[in-house]
């Protein structure tokens, strides 16, 4: 009851949004949401280090890397093709694809937002008006506003079709997200798509790690994927040069697909449990401050 006011405010401002500029609005919302000032000349904390982040470390090759679409061939040009999911085409409206091309089953998503995706699992039984109208809703948003996660602000939103990855050595698709810090994967947390969700912290030695950033852990402790030292070589290549990103893989029938790149985890709007893991988490970052 008592965080009612502080919710509603939240929900008015995100409504809002398009009307205040970045810093301004990162400013307000971040107050709401951890009730402290957000520090943009000194920050300290993780959650403090990736709104700097949004604000002041804008490189031009990273919407190229947030566009779910556009970053296969970037992630192919830098570590092959065959760590990349294969894409079946990419459309600007709905009604533009050509079902009758596609395999019996695939994922449909669009490249500029966020868990969006529809698996389709037998394309004779898609309810095409309903899927219409779903991703027609998903392609007039821009993902940039709510949080002002820069690499989305200028992604051409299009629907693309993938494969359908289906791990046969587990119940469900797991997803293996590395923290990386300058190029060096320091954590990784494994979660499953479908059903609830957990979020099981390690180390890079696959060591449980006490870290809670918004989802139950999941018990028992998930299994070390039988490619993770590959994984975490790939993800050092692919975070080179970069303050932090997350790089996010999936293992198939022991082969590793890469999966996307995340900026600023949780948008950097997600308050821990206690500020001093926030702080520490928060060194680990080094500004490009010159």
């Amino acid at each position: 009851m008592f965080n009612e006011p502080k919710m509603l405010l939240q929900k008015s401002l995100i409504k809002t949004s398009r009307l205040y500029p970045d810093k301004l609005y990162l400013k307000m919302l971040f107050y709401l949401k951890f009730g402290y000032k957000l520090n943009l000349k000194n920050p300290q904390t993780f959650s403090e280090k990736l709104n700097w982040l949004k604000l002041y470390d804008r490189k031009s090759q990273y919407s190229s890397m947030a566009d779910k679409y556009l970053v296969k061939k970037y992630v192919a040009d830098i570590i092959g093709e065959e760590y990349v999911v294969p894409c079946y085409g990419a459309w600007e409206r709905y009604e533009d694809i050509n079902f009758e091309n596609l395999p019996e089953q695939f994922v449909l998503k669009t490249n500029h937002d966020s868990s969006g995706a529809t698996i389709c699992r037998n394309k004779q039984q898609i309810n095409h008006n309903k899927l219409s109208r779903y991703f027609g809703r998903l392609l007039k948003n821009n993902y940039y506003y709510p949080l002002r996660e820069w690499p989305y602000k200028n992604i051409k939103p299009v629907i693309l079709a993938e494969e359908l990855l289906v791990d046969n050595t587990s119940d469900r698709l797991r997803d293996y997200k590395f923290w990386c810090f300058n190029g060096v994967p320091t954590f990784m947390y494994c979660t499953v798509k479908g059903g609830d969700v957990f979020e099981n912290f390690y180390d890079m030695e696959f060591v449980p790690v006490d870290i809670d950033h918004g989802y139950p852990r999941h018990q028992p402790e998930f299994d070390k994927p039988i490619q993770f030292d590959k994984m975490k070589e790939l993800a050092s290549i692919l975070s080179k040069d970069i303050p932090f990103v997350r790089v996010d893989f999936f293992e198939v029938d022991g082969k590793i697909y890469f999966g996307e790149y995340t900026f600023y985890d949780w948008g950097g709007m997600k308050p821990f449990p206690d500020v001093e893991t926030d702080r520490k988490l928060g060194s680990l970052i080094n500004l490009p401050i010159k």
